[in-house]
């Protein structure tokens, strides 16, 4: 259990910040970049649920709560010496991925093949969960820069991957069943 009895505690004050393992790194580095974006994913995850109702809106419930998890991964380096932390530290699992894919797969019952590309646009819902796709490729890219340096955990790489098509299909979902999409006219204004 976390407690926060105070939100301030001036150890960044130098531009660095402690990891979950406890080792201080710079604040742009990129790795907290990386669990830093995740985080702004979840904050653009919250703006679109202002925008849900009923099943969407657990959906999103749950991947704000997996994004945590995404971070809690990423922000605890040296996954070869977990068995050392005194605690099992939190990882992000195949499961978490095969549920995406199975919600992914659900959703693409109802809609129609594409046969354009669309605009990130249409409804409240659809315009906001674009923008929750594309932050979430920026975490994703982050992620991958990341473990070309450091170890990283290949699942927390996969659940990105996944989340941000989670997002498309659920963008198209609220377009109508994608019968709203705005659709991209190439060559439309020159």
């Amino acid at each position: 259990m976390v407690v926060l009895n105070r939100i301030y505690t001036k150890t960044g004050d130098a531009g660095e910040t402690a990891l979950g393992n406890g080792s201080r790194v710079a604040k742009h580095s990129v790795r907290v970049t990386a669990y830093g974006t995740a985080d702004e994913t979840n904050a653009t995850v919250g703006l679109a649920r202002l925008h849900a109702e009923g099943e969407m809106d657990a959906a999103l419930a749950r991947i704000q709560n997996d994004l945590f998890d995404l971070g809690a991964d990423l922000c605890r380096p040296d996954m070869e010496r977990d068995g050392e932390a005194g605690y099992t530290p939190l990882r992000m699992l195949a499961s978490q991925v095969v549920r995406l894919e199975a919600e992914i797969d659900a959703m693409n019952t109802r809609l129609q093949p594409l046969r354009s590309f669309i605009l990130p646009g249409g409804s409240p819902l659809a315009a906001h969960l674009h923008l929750c796709r594309t932050v979430c490729r920026r975490a994703e890219r982050l992620t991958v820069e990341l473990a070309t340096m450091e170890s990283v955990n290949p699942e927390a790489v996969k659940y990105l991957n996944r989340l941000s098509d989670w997002f498309f299909v659920a963008g198209r979902i609220a377009n109508d069943d994608g019968r709203a999409d705005v659709l991209w006219v190439p060559g439309l204004t020159r």
